[in-house]
């Protein structure tokens, strides 16, 4: 039986890690997008073909598209979503003309995730992302200052975030808000605090349930033609997978995994499992969320946490954090033996390493990539999950 496809992800040419740096780490696919095309707009074949002949260039094969981004309108349900959506499904045609098939994607409202601090120093000397729950409610309160925002929280929480924002000096403060604001992988360029301001108080106007209904009107829509192309649609988790200031989540656990398979029933319609996310709240159990709906995973993020008691986490080496990674790997495997006996669906699930810590060499040109998205960090992660995958193999004996 195959073993899972190994990836990694890559943002483009301008990005600080090369594909021909990538291509040294021995792994089949690239994870990427036109990062070029604006929101919303439809990715031409040209542009397609252009990117996906400069990585097979490289000898590797474009796996996996991540992300073809939703508009702002198909997830607020704004009366222009249909010219999105038709966008949206012309794009998937263009992808499938081009012999490509899995596309990830999220609903996150305002940011892809949100984290406190991007370079957090570990004890060994790298650094890594973490988000700290105190942080976030002294940006909520005391820069972003929602409306009614003190009503959020204890008087515990509220006594300390304003000790912890009082203690912070001018750059201290940007630099929080620099990490909040930065929260869009692909792109150098913060999201101004004015347009971040405005977009959230949209959405603090819609509820769960809407968001969850506009969600279904988009998949419903999408799932149909995508299941005529072949194409898998595969949304990842909301990350982190509770509520950031006072926006709901809507892909964060087992029930609302289930509500949005079951709102569109099709073999097109499935999940990112990204250990990571769903990994940042101990209310998860990841194993079941792969036995319930493994037939639904199209591709795999893994990545640890390590978490504590006050809700805050920090990206941990890829082995060793809060998520029980080796039995959630023997789940990933488990699931691929049942696709192999049965010959049904893709055995060689595609699979990325995610988050890596900043270390080594990669310290000398930390500002040249995305964080999270160093190239050694990432490497070894790689490298244990690539192991860790063979010795499961060798213990369940499935070779």
């Amino acid at each position: 039986m195959e073993y899972l496809k190994k990836t990694f992800r890559w943002f483009g040419p301008d990005f600080g890690v090369s594909l021909a740096e990538i291509k040294q780490l021995g792994v089949e696919g690239i994870v990427t997008a036109c990062q070029t095309v604006p929101l919303g707009e439809v990715w031409s074949l040209d542009t397609i073909a252009t990117l996906k002949s400069e990585i097979e260039s490289h000898g590797m094969e474009w796996s996996v598209v991540e992300s073809v981004n939703i508009h702002t309108s198909i997830k607020y349900g704004y009366d222009d979503r249909d010219d999105y959506i038709e966008k949206y499904i012309q794009t998937i045609k263009n992808l499938a003309a081009n012999g490509i098939y899995d596309v990830c994607y999220n609903f996150m409202q305002l940011i892809d995730w949100t984290r406190t601090d991007l370079d957090f120093e570990l004890p060994t000397g790298a650094s890594a992302l973490k988000y700290n729950p105190i942080a976030a409610a002294a940006f909520d309160l005391f820069i972003l200052a929602r409306e009614n925002a003190r009503e959020s929280y204890s008087s515990e929480i509220y006594l300390a975030a304003k000790t912890y924002f009082d203690e912070l000096d001018g750059t201290q403060r940007q630099k929080l808000e620099d990490a909040i604001l930065a929260g869009m992988p692909g792109s150098r360029k913060l999201i101004a605090l004015d347009a971040f301001k405005s977009n959230h108080a949209k959405v603090l106007k819609i509820s769960k349930k809407q968001l969850q209904e506009n969600l279904s009107y988009f998949l419903n829509a999408i799932i149909p033609q995508a299941e005529k192309l072949g194409v898998r649609l595969a949304i990842h988790p909301d990350d982190p997978p509770f509520s950031v200031f006072g926006v709901p989540r809507i892909v964060s656990n087992y029930e609302e995994i289930k509500f949005l398979l079951e709102c569109c029933p099709s073999p097109s319609n499935g999940v990112t499992f990204c250990s990571g996310s769903l990994g940042a709240s101990s209310k998860n159990d990841l194993v079941r969320i792969i036995e319930d709906f493994g037939d639904k995973i199209h591709f795999i993020h893994l990545r640890n946490v390590s978490c504590s008691l006050d809700g805050s986490f920090y990206e941990a080496d890829h082995l060793t954090g809060s998520v029980p990674i080796d039995e959630v790997m023997k789940a990933i495997v488990r699931q691929q033996k049942m696709r192999y006996d049965n010959e049904k669906g893709v055995v060689r699930i595609p699979m990325r390493p995610d988050h890596g810590h900043v270390l080594l060499d990669d310290k000398k040109r930390q500002n040249d990539f995305y964080s999270g998205y160093s190239l050694i960090g990432r490497a070894i992660g790689l490298a244990q999950l690539s192991g860790l995958e063979m010795g499961i193999r060798s213990g369940l004996q499935i070779s």
